[in-house]
Order: structure tokens, then C-alpha cells, then sequence
């Protein structure tokens, strides 16, 4: 929601408010391209990078997809799909009502819809199986999406996923608080005054590790971006509602569980934690690859909660590291599968 309306208002005025155009592009940087997606009930954005030195048709990169976390976009993955571009065909989602994704018509922020999202857009563009990567949020819609269909997943990696933390290092429970009902307009009155600078710099401040480590360059493209995301009519919206998803998330049980289902990924995976994350508690690395049953572990002590912006040169070697791993298995599997179609007669249709 912008400034001139507060959070609380109804849902479906959030979602059919039309910013005007000028608001409703974000930057896009010079490799860069930024495309939407148009499905039932939904339109997706989606970065990429134009590698000049590659021809389109023979392109043998594989494919990636990158998720990212609360009150992120796909601009949080510039730095890292920069650093794999050699190694995959990257595209970073903006999740409906983030970045530059229209809400939902469903008005729909839970876990399970975003997952469902990303699910819809992997099986109508035809790229599956991906290298999965996620955020945060992002990281929780990334391991139900692994969950659910192994097949659309080739490997995954999650940096300081949202799986659940009861209770919540005291450092996350502000974050928290905006699933409670009015915390938002109460937040939105007390900082009504601030400039978005000021805004800005409190976000960087909880996500890295280091904010010293942020340049002014690219300070100032993050103060451009949420002044203008803050400005969309969805706003707080989407915020609030994504926070009380990732609460929601926390209470499930049974096979919706999120533990449950990180037990149930089969792709590779590769953990991300940093120590100093003020969200997302550095001792949960521990159960998260107890619970991911082929995971490798990245630590890095002096990361905060978005490593992949911080310490894109070592994230990316990881990630290189995991697929690099994970090729050959997959070059043999579709090896087997290519071996079986070949001896399908016509009595013995392919399934």
C-alpha cells in the first residue's frame, strides 16, 4: 500500500488499484532483461541477463531459477546470476505482488500459492528441470516446490530458508509482528517522516551481515526501488499477507509440514547460512542438513541473511560446485530414459 493509503484496506481495493506506469518498472541494469508471464489469474515477471557472446539456439547452459524472500524481488539475485552466467541459463521470479508481479487475483500470499506459482510458471514455460534457488520465503517456496514435484527440480539451494523456528530469534520477532493485525498502519504512522534513505538503510541493516559492505552505488538503487515499490497500492499488502503465509507455514503439521517435506526433497541441495543472520538463526543449519537427506552445507560466519548479495563470488562457487556434482547423474538418468524410448515398440507406448 502507498502512503496516502494505509494498511488494512480491504484486500480486493489493494489488489484492483492500477498504479499509474510510470511506478510499475523496476530498474533494469545494463545485461539485463525483464519480461512478464501471463497465466490464469496471475502475471509474473521475470529477470534475466542477455550473455552477448552466446547464440540463443545453441545455448547448452542449463537452466536455474532463482526465489526471492520477504519484501525482496528479483533484483536480489542480479549480483549472484551475474557470477553463474557462464554456468546456467539464470532467470530470478518476482513472486505475485513483489517486484514487478501484479498481486494475485486470489488475493492468495500463502506458502502453498506461491509455491503454486512457481510451479504453474516452471510447468507452462517448458524449462523443467531447474536448478532451484531461494531466499528466505523464497527458500520455503523452494523446498515445497522440491517437495511436491522432484520432477521440475534438479538441484536446489536455499539461503537462510524460512523453514520453521519456534520460537524465532528476538532479532526476527519485529519482522514477525507485521502478521499481527495493525502492526502495519502502526509501523506505517510512527515512520510517516522518514525518508526512504532512512527506510532503506533500517532493511540493509537487518538483512546484512555487514551493511558497511553495501556500496553507495548500489545504496542508492535500493533507496530507487523502494521508493518506488512502496508507492504501489499493494504494498503493505502483499507484505503483511506474505508474513501471516510464513506464520501459517510454521503452525502446519502432517505431510504439509515444512520439516516434513524438507525430508521428502530428493535434488542435491546446497545450505546457505550465514552467522549472523538477525532473521533465520544460524543454529538451524544444523537441522536443515539433518533433515535435507543429500545436502552439503556452506557456512559463512560473517554473512547475514542474504549471502548471495553479500558474498556473490563464494556463493556462486558452491552452487557451481553442486550442479557440477549433480551433471552426471543427470546426463545418465537421461541417458537411461533416451535407451528406454528407443526400445518402446509399438506395442510398448512410452508413458
Amino acid at each position: 500500500m502507498s502512503s496516502t493509503e494505509q494498511p488494512g484496506a480491504p484486500a480486493s481495493a489493494a489488489r484492483t488499484a492500477a498504479p499509474s506506469a510510470s511506478l510499475t518498472r523496476s530498474r533494469v541494469g545494463r545485461r539485463e532483461t525483464l519480461r512478464t508471464v501471463s497465466l490464469p489469474g496471475l502475471t509474473l515477471a521475470l529477470r534475466g541477463r542477455r550473455e552477448d557472446s552466446v547464440d540463443p539456439a545453441q545455448d547448452t547452459r542449463p537452466r536455474a531459477l532463482y526465489v526471492h524472500g520477504l519484501g525482496g524481488s528479483s533484483l536480489n539475485w542480479s549480483a549472484l546470476m551475474h557470477q553463474l552466467a557462464p554456468d546456467v541459463r539464470g532467470e530470478a521470479i518476482d513472486l505475485p505482488g513483489f517486484g514487478d508481479s501484479p498481486p494475485p487475483d486470489s488475493g492468495d500470499y500463502s506458502v502453498s500459492a506461491h509455491a503454486r506459482a512457481v510451479i504453474r510458471y516452471l510447468d507452462s514455460c517448458g524449462h523443467a528441470p531447474v536448478h532451484l534457488l531461494g531466499n528466505s520465503l523464497g527458500g520455503a517456496v523452494a523446498t515445497r516446490v522440491a517437495a511436491v514435484r522432484p520432477d521440475l527440480v534438479r538441484t536446489l539451494t536455499l539461503v537462510s530458508p524460512a523453514l520453521p523456528e519456534i520460537p524465532p530469534q528476538r532479532t526476527a520477532w519485529p519482522t514477525a509482528m507485521l502478521a499481527v493485525p495493525g502492526i502495519a498502519a502502526l509501523f506505517c504512522r510512527l515512520t510517516k517522516d522518514w525518508p526512504p534513505e532512512r527506510r532503506t538503510g533500517g532493511v540493509l541493516g537487518l538483512c546484512y551481515g555487514d551493511p558497511a559492505r553495501v556500496t553507495p552505488e548500489d545504496f542508492a538503487v535500493a533507496v530507487e526501488e523502494y521508493a518506488r515499490r512502496e508507492k504501489l497500492p499493494y504494498f503493505w499488502d502483499a507484505m503483511v499477507r506474505s508474513t501471516r503465509g510464513i506464520v501459517d507455514a510454521y503452525t502446519l503439521g502432517g505431510q504439509h509440514a515444512l520439516w516434513r517435506q524438507a525430508e521428502r526433497v530428493l535434488a542435491p541441495t546446497l545450505l546457505v547460512y550465514g552467522g549472523r543472520d538477525q532473521l533465520v538463526a544460524f543454529r538451524m543449519a544444523r537441522r536443515a542438513s539433518a533433515a535435507f537427506r543429500d545436502s552439503r552445507l556452506l557456512a559463512l560466519p560473517d554473512a547475514g541473511h542474504v549471502a548471495m548479495m553479500e558474498y556473490p563470488e563464494i556463493v556462486a562457487g558452491a552452487v557451481r560446485e553442486l550442479i557440477d556434482d549433480a551433471e552426471p547423474a543427470t546426463r545418465r538418468l537421461n541417458d537411461s530414459s533416451a535407451g528406454d524410448r528407443t526400445h518402446a515398440g509399438p506395442g510398448n507406448p512410452e508413458r
